[in-house]
């Protein structure tokens, strides 16, 4: 039987970076990343996370099974998919057609992942790019990549004028919370291996453990890297003060429950972690 990988993680968090170090390093093993232009292995992104949004289950399940035969064609014993589409969309059916599936979790600093997406959005809005937005059932355009906006996360902030860097915020916080219900809900914690981004994905110690943990044969001695990164643009040390700021100013107003997770594994060993436990200090003013 052949063993199926899929990722738990928010955009920008390492998911090329990942997919590289399997390609380069696992033995019998087929990699993917975002599957645009791949014939006949549906992606995940777009009109799929509107279905999932929606509750339209059925449809998630026919382009998974669609998925799995197309994996079943696939050389090799083990076949991952690095992509952050699978908590936008896939994991609502995923147990359905991959019972036995295992997961790799990418944390980074929300600050830099939600500051990359805002402007990977931002740049694409700018030069009109094709295909990387669709219409929804509701009438609104949106941006293929990201949630619809219509989850119950962002309805707390009906009427607040929010910036992109925000929304991504809440984007984040709703991804991570999925992650972490997907996981206990399912008592998968024992099929999952935790990789926080980029300390850990360029640990040669960290990725050697992670393969022992999947049972995963590599093809060196030693971890070959490359030099393939998707460079996370968009992100400064002038703009970090504001995002600072937008961040308190988000976490500040968000039910408890959001932020329960962040109280234990595999987050409260993470450096940016602190700026959820000072979450009520208040929002700097400028004058």
């Amino acid at each position: 039987m052949k063993k199926v990988i899929f990722t738990l993680t928010a955009a920008r968090s390492g998911t090329l970076f990942l997919k590289n170090i399997f390609r380069l390093n696992a033995r019998d093993c087929t990699s993917r990343h975002e599957t645009f232009f791949d014939f006949g292995n549906p992606t995940m992104f777009g009109p799929a996370i509107y279905d999932a949004s929606a509750g339209r289950i059925e449809k998630i399940r026919a382009r998974l099974e669609k998925k799995r035969r197309y994996i079943e064609k696939c050389s090799g014993s083990i076949y991952l998919e690095s992509s952050h589409a699978f908590l936008k969309s896939a994991y609502v059916a995923a147990l359905d057609v991959f019972p036995d599936l295992e997961l790799i979790h990418l944390i980074r600093d929300p600050l830099k992942v939600c500051a990359s997406e805002a402007y990977r959005e931002q740049w694409r809005r700018r030069v009109h790019a094709p295909f990387h937005f669709y219409k929804g059932d509701d009438g609104k355009r949106h941006f293929a990549w990201a949630l619809t906006g219509n989850e119950e996360i962002f309805e707390i902030f009906a009427g607040n004028k929010l910036s992109l860097f925000q929304w991504y915020l809440l984007q984040w916080i709703e991804i991570e919370n999925r992650a972490m219900k997907f996981l206990e809900e399912n008592n998968l914690r024992d099929r999952c291996f935790a990789l926080k981004c980029p300390r850990e994905l360029n640990s040669s110690e960290k990725l050697r453990t992670m393969f022992d943990f999947f049972g995963i044969h590599m093809r060196h001695p030693e971890i070959i890297f490359g030099n393939r990164k998707n460079k996370s643009i968009g992100y400064s040390a002038e703009q970090a003060a504001q995002h600072e700021m937008e961040f308190r100013e988000v976490v500040r107003q968000l039910p408890e429950p959001y932020l329960e997770i962040f109280q234990r594994a595999p987050y409260i060993n993470c450096d940016w972690i602190s700026r959820f436990a000072n979450r009520r200090v208040p929002a700097v003013t400028s004058n």
